[in-house]
C-alpha cells in the first residue's frame, strides 16, 4: 500500500509531469482537473456520473459546507465522503475566498477573520485552528490552510503585510492539524509582485506541507500578467511536492500552466459554463443554445465517448436547454467534465511519451479565439 501523502513523479517532458499523489481514499494521477462540488455536490451530478466520466478527486466547499448543514451534523453522520456518497478523495478549501469574496462585512485581524454569513448576517469567526477542525470533522483527503487572496490592484505595502498574516496562519494551520491521514497543502500568495511571490514561497516551502498551491491568480488581472507570476513562481516550490493552481480553468490556461511543472487544477467554470449552454468540444467550444443547431442530428462533439454525445443530438441538447429542462443540467455538465478530464488524461499520455509540445500547439489552435 502506498504511503498516504507520497508524491512520486514519474514521468517528464520539460518541466511539465506525470505524478501519482496517494490518500487515504485513493490514489491520484497528475496534472489531474478537480471538480467543483461546493456543497458537497457537483452541481447536477450524482457520484455515479462523475465516477462514470473518470473522475479521480472533487473539491468540497468549507465555508458552505460549515454554514449549512454545519461540520459538526456531517461528522456526525460519517464524515463528507459518507455523507454525500463520494468515496474517492476529496479536497477542501479553507473558505476563506468565500469569507472575503461573499461576506458583505468582515473584518481581519491577526487571529483570523471576523465576517457576517451571506445566509442570514449571523457573525463568525475563522481562525487557523477552526478552519482545520472544520475540514477534520469533514474528513477531506487534502485540507487547505487559512490565507488572504487580495485582489488585483492592492498595493505593494498592503500585499506585503498580508503576505505576513498568510504565511503566520499557514504556520498555525500545520500545528492545528490532528490527523496526519488529512494532507495540508499551503498556498503561496504575494498578488503581484514578484519579490513577493518570491518570499511567500521560501517561507512555506520551510514548512512541511503536502503540497502547495498557488493562490490568487485568475482575479480579474490580465492574462499575460498571470502567467508572468505563474512562470516566476513554480520553479521555487519544491519538486517533490504537487503544485496546485487554484481557480485558473480555461482548457489552454490549464495547458499552459501543464507545461510550467502545475500538478492540480480546479475551476467552476466547466460546470457553470455548461448550466450556461457553452461546451467544450475538440473543435473549440458551442454555444448550443444557438439557432443553427435547431435541427443537427450530429452528436455534439464527434470525438468525444461521453455518455452525452453518444446517445443526444445537438438539437436535442438545444430543445433541453432552450425548454429550461433540467436534464440540460446535467447532460451539458456530464460532457464538460468529460471534456475536461479527458484532457488531462491526454497530457499525461504526452507527457509520458515526450509529445506534450504537438499537444499544447494542438490545444492552442482549438481555442485560439477563446
Amino acid at each position: 500500500m502506498n504511503k498516504i501523502g507520497k508524491f512520486r513523479v514519474i514521468h517528464q517532458d520539460g518541466i511539465a509531469r506525470v505524478g501519482k499523489l496517494s490518500t487515504l481514499h485513493g490514489t491520484i494521477n497528475t496534472p489531474i482537473f478537480m471538480p467543483v462540488g461546493t456543497r458537497g455536490c457537483v452541481k447536477s451530478l450524482s457520484p455515479q456520473d462523475l465516477d462514470e466520466i473518470g473522475s479521480e478527486i472533487i473539491l468540497g466547499n468549507t465555508y458552505h459546507l460549515y454554514l449549512r448543514p454545519g461540520d459538526d451534523l456531517i461528522k456526525k453522520l460519517g464524515g463528507l465522503h459518507r455523507f454525500s456518497g463520494w468515496y474517492r478523495p476529496i479536497l477542501t478549501d479553507s473558505g476563506g475566498f468565500q469569507v472575503f469574496s461573499l461576506s458583505p462585512l468582515r473584518k481581519i485581524s491577526d487571529q483570523g477573520v471576523l465576517f457576517r454569513s451571506h445566509i442570514d448576517g449571523s457573525k463568525h469567526m475563522f481562525t487557523p485552528s477552526k478552519v482545520i477542525s472544520i475540514q477534520e470533522n469533514l474528513g477531506s483527503d487534502i485540507m487547505m490552510v487559512l490565507d488572504e487572496c487580495v485582489p488585483y490592484g492592492t498595493d505593494y505595502e498592503y500585499t506585503k503585510k498580508s503576505l505576513a498574516l498568510t504565511t503566520k496562519w499557514a504556520r498555525e494551520c500545520y500545528n492545528a492539524r490532528t490527523n496526519s491521514h488529512q494532507l495540508l497543502f499551503g498556498i503561496v500568495q504575494g498578488g503581484f509582485f514578484p519579490d513577493l511571490r518570491e518570499e511567500s514561497a521560501k517561507q512555506l516551502s520551510a514548512i512541511p506541507f503536502d503540497g502547495f498551491a498557488i493562490g490568487g491568480l485568475s482575479v480579474g488581472e490580465p492574462k499575460d500578467v498571470m502567467f508572468n507570476i505563474l512562470e516566476k513562481t513554480v520553479p521555487l516550490l519544491p519538486l517533490e511536492r504537487p503544485r496546485y493552481l487554484m481557480g485558473v480553468g480555461k482548457p489552454l490556461d490549464i495547458i499552459k500552466a501543464i507545461e510550467m511543472g502545475v500538478d492540480m487544477f480546479d475551476c467552476v467554470l466547466p460546470t457553470r459554463n455548461a448550466r450556461n449552454g457553452t461546451l467544450y468540444t475538440s473543435i473549440g467550444k458551442i454555444n448550443i443554445k444557438k439557432q443553427e443547431f435547431k435541427q443537427d442530428e450530429s452528436p455534439l462533439d464527434p470525438n468525444c465517448t461521453c455518455y452525452t454525445c453518444r446517445n443526444f443530438s445537438r438539437a436535442y441538447l438545444r430543445h433541453l436547454y432552450t425548454t429550461k429542462e433540467l436534464l440540460s443540467y446535467r447532460l451539458n455538465t456530464i460532457h464538460n467534465l468529460s471534456y475536461y478530464l479527458n484532457l488531462v488524461k491526454e497530457a499525461r499520455y504526452h507527457i509520458k511519451n515526450k509529445t506534450f509540445s504537438q499537444f499544447k500547439d494542438k490545444i492552442e489552435e482549438t481555442f485560439k479565439q477563446s
